[in-house]
């Protein structure tokens, strides 16, 4: 599979038992199929499959209009209503791409909220 974004080849890696994405070996942008980020979301330490340089990231979120990796068509460019900051590609029919660094600030953003539901007073105070 080729990088939507550096067109680096993209190689497959694992986290758990069977659950997978694709991370390109150049720019360490990752692809996840269909239904695998919102998985991997939701999985603890995660994150850590988001090994690239946010920087180099944040560059290559500027490019906006990139191909789908499984059928060449023009991803969506979309952003994550919690973090503007965080641009991600979507193709409808097979899945999703972020850029180094995104997949982990979502992450991040998920377990802040998480902390503040639990801290919130309302939660502090019960009997």
């Amino acid at each position: 599979m080729i990088c939507p974004k550096c067109t680096g080849q993209m190689a497959e890696t694992t986290f758990g038992r069977n659950m997978f994405a694709h991370q390109c070996t150049l720019c360490q942008g990752l692809w996840f199929d269909l239904g695998e980020a919102e998985r991997l979301k939701n999985k603890w330490m995660s994150e850590f499959l988001d090994t690239g340089n946010a920087e180099v990231g944040r560059v290559n979120n500027t490019v906006t209009d990139c191909p789908c990796p499984r059928c060449g068509d023009i991803m969506e460019h979309l952003k994550d209503t919690d973090r503007p900051e965080v641009g991600y590609e979507a193709c409808a029919q097979h899945g999703m791409y972020f850029d180094a660094g995104e997949f982990s600030m979502l992450k991040q953003q998920d377990l802040a909220d998480k902390i503040t539901a639990f801290l919130h007073p309302a939660n502090l105070y019960r009997d």
